[in-house]
């Protein structure tokens, strides 16, 4: 078996913790690239996306202010699709800066996790 890097460890601790506490709630899943911030809502036990937003193809830039416009996109799109309540997904990515900010608004938004 080859050593994983310590983001994949990181990304495998933080889905195996999600998972004992989801308790059926989507997951908010989030990528984070050098230039843009990705965000989407996925219904592990149907397996697809519910609702996702990103700063491609915005003006939104790829800093925290882009990261927070992305997150209030994707709770307006959660809430037309009808869900109010998920676990949040970082993967490998450290709570702070970009992916903290786009939380942050998702919260403000209406969604609860």
């Amino acid at each position: 078996m080859a050593k994983l890097s310590l983001f994949d460890r990181r990304r495998r601790r933080v889905r195996t913790a999600l998972k004992a506490r989801a308790g059926g709630r989507p997951r908010l899943s989030v990528h984070r690239s050098g230039r843009h911030i990705y965000a989407q809502i996925i219904d592990d036990a149907a397996g697809r996306t519910i609702a996702a937003a990103s700063s491609l193809g915005t003006k939104a830039g790829s800093n925290t202010d882009g990261a927070a416009k992305v997150g209030k996109d994707l709770a307006e799109a959660a809430k037309k699709a009808g869900v109010s309540a998920v676990v949040f997904d970082r993967g490998g990515f450290l709570f702070h800066g970009r992916v903290k900010a786009l939380a942050d608004a998702a919260r403000e938004g209406g969604l609860e996790f």
